[in-house]
């Protein structure tokens, strides 16, 4: 009968080795960390690059621009304004809170929808909350004939474009 019992012990698998569990879970605790920081560290390493529209916007031909007329470019957020003096252009986000204005045909005025603050055609504050007028932005003609407006540059009130 011995011969038996030691065929049946040989023949059951090996006794549950706790230490042998606790070393497993220990082990692949730290492979997952160790992923995990390899993981964090590439993004923290690799660039984090805003890409952002560029500061020059390309608003076309003159003559596509009625004289006294007010012209919104929503993408850029600025107003291309052609008075009889010439032409300049106005950032179209509100000096309070960022907020993109509007121009309103009917009052003549440039109005905040967020807040109530209301610009004349040339950018000076009528009323409202913010705290500055509009800024006038930098506007030429390049080369090829078309009006360009420099957002990252402001220039001081009433510096007309003649053409």
């Amino acid at each position: 009968m011995p011969d038996e019992t030691q065929q049946m012990t040989q023949k059951l698998p090996a006794e549950f080795d706790r230490r042998a569990f606790f070393t497993k879970i220990g082990l692949g605790s730290l492979g997952i960390a160790a992923a995990g920081t390899v993981v964090f560290t590439y993004e923290f390493l690799s660039p984090n690059v805003l890409f952002e529209p560029s500061a020059i916007v390309n608003v076309g031909k003159p003559e596509n621009f009625a004289v006294n007329s007010v012209t919104m470019d929503v993408n850029s957020g600025i107003y291309l304004v052609r008075a009889d003096e010439g032409f300049f252009a106005l950032s179209a986000v509100c000096t309070h809170l960022g907020c993109l204005t509007a121009w309103n045909q009917d009052l003549g005025i440039i109005a905040c929808p967020c807040h109530g603050s209301k610009f004349t055609r040339t950018g000076e504050k009528i009323e409202g909350p913010a705290p500055k007028p509009l800024p006038w932005l930098k506007t030429s003609v390049s080369d090829e004939g078309d009006l360009i407006v420099d957002r990252s540059i402001d220039i001081p009130p009433l510096q007309y474009l003649r053409i």
